[in-house]
């Protein structure tokens, strides 16, 4: 089992972008599917760094398998795709160290 975490951007990507329902679907995603399967959704250049859709938009994450944990990092429609994977590819170092402190500080379980 992996643990799942979100970094603050995705937390207020999420609320801005999806609806309740949509929400919903992301939390079942997180809990369900990549908590289990962390490779699911298509790759984007490297083999951890994925998207999956949901709705008309993008899902973005980083899958950690050395210390098991994936983080949500990021939502796009199709329009801002390359530019939302850019982004994200420019931060790679700090996101691994957003989610070592979200290992350290909430274990398992909690949002980094």
């Amino acid at each position: 089992m992996y643990a799942v975490f979100r970094t603050q951007r995705f937390e207020k990507e999420l609320a801005k972008q999806f609806s309740p329902d949509e929400q919903k679907q992301v939390e079942n995603l997180e809990r369900k599917q990549l908590k289990e399967n962390p490779y699911a959704g298509d790759p984007l250049k490297y083999p951890f760094f994925r998207e999956k859709k949901v709705g008309g938009k993008r899902v973005y994450f980083l899958v950690y398998s050395d210390i098991r944990a994936v983080l949500m990092v990021g939502i796009s429609d199709k329009k801002e795709q390359q530019e939302t994977i850019d982004d994200i590819k420019g931060k790679l170092e700090e996101y691994h160290e957003v989610i070592k402190e979200a290992i350290r500080q909430h274990g398992e379980y909690g949002h980094a």
